[in-house]
């Protein structure tokens, strides 16, 4: 990382996996600035879907996704050495350029289809193959993949839980940036970084400290749920095919 660059690194996942954590541990480095799902609020205003606090997620962002993405591009402040902008890929309509992502510094995070839907209904109880965010995760992977001529950096979130350290460090190296101490722990409590959703979405994070122990995996899940993660599935397992290894 030069002395003067500004380093942007985007972080595409899914929802319900440890996306937030992940902008903590970001967050908490002393060189890095975070955005919150930027294009949320854009997401909600083309689709009209229904989503806990939509009203109040579409007035605090911006839902011009033209916009958002020229305020991600041009945010550069000098003691910004690296802006960590956290996507979710499902935000990523048809009809939002693409052309933008290459010349951020891209990484995916990827989590078992069963353990995320077992977690995003407890919190949202409807939900639908193109919700979960896979099949956008993989068209983005694709895309990353074909502008560098080689695989985009993946992470799986369990990976991460069983050994914070030694991916956080494989993580970072595979981004160009130096790996930091304080990326491993963090004050709990939320942050002015935080979207207006923290309320409904956040809570388990607030409440943390770090990264925990991964949960046990989920096999047993109802028919219209492990229908989505059947479908699913193949995208979870071709990026997991590339997915970064702890660092010794």
């Amino acid at each position: 990382m030069g002395n003067t660059e500004t380093v942007r690194i985007a972080m595409w996942s899914g929802p319900r996996n440890i996306s937030t954590a992940m902008m903590r541990s970001f967050e908490n480095r002393p060189d890095t600035r975070v955005v919150d799902e930027p294009l949320y609020a854009a997401y909600l205003s083309m689709t009209g879907i229904d989503h806990p606090m939509r009203d109040e997620v579409i007035a605090s962002g911006i839902a011009d996704w033209r916009r958002a993405v020229a305020e991600l591009l041009s945010r550069d402040r000098q003691e910004d050495r690296i802006i960590y902008q956290k996507h979710m890929t499902h935000h990523m309509l048809p009809e939002i350029a693409r052309d933008w992502i290459a010349g951020l510094r891209n990484a995916f995070l990827i989590r078992r289809p069963q353990n995320v839907l077992a977690s995003y209904v407890r919190k949202r109880e409807a939900v639908t193959l193109e919700d979960a965010g896979f099949l956008q995760q993989a068209e983005l992977f694709d895309i990353v993949a074909d502008a560098l001529g080689e695989a985009p950096v993946v992470v799986d979130a369990r990976d991460v839980l069983e050994n914070p350290r030694g991916m956080l460090t494989a993580l970072c190296s595979a981004l160009g940036i130096p790996f930091s101490e304080a990326m491993l722990s963090w004050p709990p409590g939320f942050r002015a970084t935080d979207g207006v959703w923290k309320s409904h979405w956040y809570e388990a994070v607030a409440a943390s400290t770090g990264f925990s122990a991964p949960n046990p995996d989920v096999d047993d899940l109802p028919p219209h749920l492990l229908k989505i993660a059947e479908a699913a599935t193949p995208a979870y397992h071709r990026l997991a095919g590339y997915k970064l290894t702890p660092a010794t």
